[in-house]
């Protein structure tokens, strides 16, 4: 049932995290003038972990994959098509905590190669391609920086 993910949680180490049945995110790829870079949202205050760059994402809903999951929101949250996405992999970058909550990094990349144009919706201040060896610089979300290290170990232009 659509939008049945939408709650919180008993996460790791006990904290509240957002999804019934667990979140996913989008680390989509793509090349800007040679560089590899990635589309980044800087959260609005008001969301989880707010005023904080992370990836497009959000709550599992009972019938999707993590990959659905993280297309769908990308979708809303950025107006991105899933038809200009191909998905890599899925990779779980945090949990599972005792609730059975995770949150999965869903890797991708553009099928065009090139930065798409993005709309951000009302959870978003801003929303930005960023060179990948720049995403140290930003004021990550606590949880994608703790993670980064093993997504770039698994990404494609790491492979």
């Amino acid at each position: 049932m659509q939008g049945d993910g939408n709650g919180w949680v008993e996460g790791p180490n006990g904290q509240k995290m957002w999804g019934k049945h667990g979140a996913a995110g989008l680390f989509l790829q793509a090349t800007h003038g040679g560089e590899p870079v990635v589309l980044m949202q800087h959260r609005a205050p008001w969301t989880a972990q707010g005023d904080t760059w992370g990836i497009p994402g959000g709550a599992r809903d009972s019938h999707e994959t993590a990959s659905q999951a993280a297309l769908r929101e990308t979708e809303e949250e950025c107006g991105i098509d899933w038809g200009e996405v191909d998905v890599d992999k899925e990779l779980v970058t945090s949990g599972p905590a005792p609730s059975g909550w995770t949150y999965t990094t869903v890797l991708a990349r553009v099928r065009s190669g090139e930065p798409l144009e993005t709309t951000a919706n009302e959870e978003s201040v801003e929303l930005r391609w960023v060179p990948l060896k720049k995403l140290e610089e930003l004021a990550l979300h606590p949880g994608l920086r703790a993670a980064l290290p093993d997504i770039l170990r698994h990404t494609v232009s790491h492979d």
